[in-house]
């Protein structure tokens, strides 16, 4: 298990390694680059879509794990259509510019066929007892669920690194608790996606030589949102692997859109209206670097999913006391940037 997972490891970051110079060469040849606007803070040219880099390795080992493990890895193969689906979606919006309307349109289209096709959330992690059953609200769960983190991780991607430091740790928390669960499926999907970011973050953090666009932002969404519901849905047993995990490993981006959502709805404007009122772009307005926002906001995931994991094995009482007394402080640290 120790080999093949570094093979995959190894595998997944050199193909991504290998291809982003390509993409690079790819996505200046057919003008995708983010020029400098209002909405940017970039004061250059960037390549864009940077996110097809590190998609094809994954939809293609994706694919391999079928082959390789028919009898286990069609849900796998399910998630390898709806991912090119997805990066489809995010290569054309990239270079054709979409609405946010017609670009939630889509998604949503999306969505509800990978529920069709299984995926869905069944069981929710209850803090005081036994796992609860979703019933009925399975579907609303699962198309808010799908489209909450695949434009969560679409808000954050702002400053240089952000969105792919975010998912590696995001990564590498789930791959954790899936070790302990002897889940190897989610094992191997985690590390692809660890392999690929981190190859990635190689080329996107500051000063970033290529943005991943959202052609890799949904892309990156899509496929932990759909990983924490491969999760809940083909281990009904072990329920550790529920929503809550992924909400407490993704709080950075979760905690921006919910902020977003709210703000724009005060100001009675469109709540898929892009603006530069982000948690990055405050902290860049207080003074803080790009780098330092990272580096920041990668500390903050990174303990964040050590409470994750730590659910694994603590009592859910104890853990839901101390995600407590850790989100009032950084509570107060968000609602202080929105003040400044």
């Amino acid at each position: 298990m120790i080999l093949k997972s570094i093979i995959v490891l190894l595998i997944s970051f050199f193909l991504t390694y290998l291809l982003v110079p390509l993409n690079i060469k790819f996505s200046k040849k057919l003008k995708l680059v983010d020029k400098p606007s209002e909405r940017g803070i970039n004061n250059r040219n960037i390549p864009l879509a940077g996110g097809l880099s590190f998609a094809f390795p994954v939809i293609l080992l994706q694919i391999v794990y079928y082959f390789l493990f028919p009898e286990f890895g069609l849900e796998v193969l399910k998630l390898a259509i709806g991912g090119l689906a997805i990066l489809i979606l995010g290569f054309l919006d990239d270079k054709k510019k979409y609405t946010a309307n017609y670009k939630l349109l889509f998604q949503i289209i999306i969505v509800v066929i990978m529920f069709i096709i299984g995926f869905k959330i069944e069981l929710l992690t209850n803090p005081f007892g036994e796992a609860i059953h979703s019933g009925i609200f399975s579907f609303p769960l699962t198309v808010i669920w799908f489209l909450i983190v695949i434009n969560a991780f679409n808000l954050i991607d702002g400053i240089d690194g952000l969105a792919s430091g975010i998912a590696l740790i995001v990564s590498i928390v789930l791959m954790a608790v899936s070790l302990v669960c002897s889940n190897n499926m989610i094992v191997f999907l985690c590390l692809i996606l660890i392999g690929s970011n981190l190859a990635f973050l190689k080329y996107n953090f500051y000063p970033a030589k290529i943005f991943m666009g959202d052609t890799g932002s949904l892309f990156i969404g899509f496929n932990i949102a759909t990983i924490s519901v491969i999760g809940t849905t083909q281990f009904k047993g072990i329920t550790t692997m529920t929503l809550l995990i992924p909400i407490i490993a993704l709080i950075i981006p979760l905690s921006d859109t919910f902020l977003a959502i709210f703000r724009r709805i005060k100001k009675k404007k469109n709540i898929f209206m892009a603006d530069k009122e982000h948690i990055h772009h405050k902290m860049l307005k207080m003074g803080f670097s790009q780098k330092t926002i990272a580096l920041i906001s990668y500390f903050i995931t990174f303990l964040f999913g050590l409470i994750a994991f730590g659910f694994s094995f603590a009592t859910k009482e104890i853990l839901l006391v101390i995600l407590i007394l850790l989100f009032i402080p950084l509570s107060i640290f968000f609602f202080y940037l929105m003040r400044k």
